[in-house]
């Protein structure tokens, strides 16, 4: 089959990503410190949203999801820069997932501010009840995983979260984006929740309580 052009700019971008790999592995960067670089960036596209008001709204989230674009770069090179330099720990994973769920809710809380700001309280709710069932659906995966090794069912994980949050920044469409995230976050934590039951029902009981 010949080449394609998307082929082609896919290998370019492999090739431009793995150079940045080496060059941060020669640096000798803290991979941690890329994921903590992560957040950051989320901050500031979380201060744009929250300091929009009518009259900039499109302009200021068009440049939130351009930063939260960004942002993704160090979701891409961490990993790659702890297994270049030999640094993939435990704690690591630990930390880049705790960091990804602050990075999730700080996006959110950004929104929060601007629907306050703006005396819209139904979107508040509707923010904050996004922001808890994204918070919920990494819960119930890293709950259930304790439990029964494996829970990968569902469908709004955090990289779909992240597209549709970039859909509703870029074209200004963040109230329906809203929607259809916490219509399917709710899918998924129940879904979830019932394949942990199923998979439970016949394993014997290991642990003790019912805290988190």
């Amino acid at each position: 089959m010949a080449p394609t052009w998307t082929s082609a700019f896919g290998r370019a971008c492999g090739v431009l990503l793995n150079a940045i790999v080496r060059w941060l592995a020669l640096a000798r960067i803290n991979p941690n410190v890329l994921t903590f670089m992560g957040l950051v960036v989320n901050t500031v596209a979380a201060f744009l949203f929250g300091y929009a008001n009518a009259d900039n709204q499109a302009r200021l989230f068009r440049y939130a999801g351009l930063v939260i674009i960004g942002s993704g770069f160090f979701d891409l090179v961490d990993g790659e820069v702890a297994r270049a330099t030999n640094r993939v720990t435990r704690f690591g994973a630990f930390f880049d997932s705790v960091i990804d769920r602050y990075s999730d809710a700080s996006q959110f809380f950004g929104l929060l501010v601007f629907y306050a700001r703006g005396d819209r309280f139904f979107y508040v709710v509707l923010t904050a009840f996004v922001m808890i069932s994204a918070i919920m659906v990494s819960y119930t995966r890293a709950r259930a995983e304790s439990l029964i090794g494996s829970c990968r069912v569902g469908f709004m994980e955090r990289p779909e979260r992240l597209v549709l949050v970039i859909i509703g920044a870029l074209f200004n469409r963040m109230a329906p984006v809203l929607w259809v995230i916490a219509v399917l976050s709710t899918i998924t934590v129940i879904h979830r929740m019932r394949y942990t039951y199923t998979r439970t029902q016949d394993a014997p009981v290991t642990v003790q309580g019912h805290a988190a």
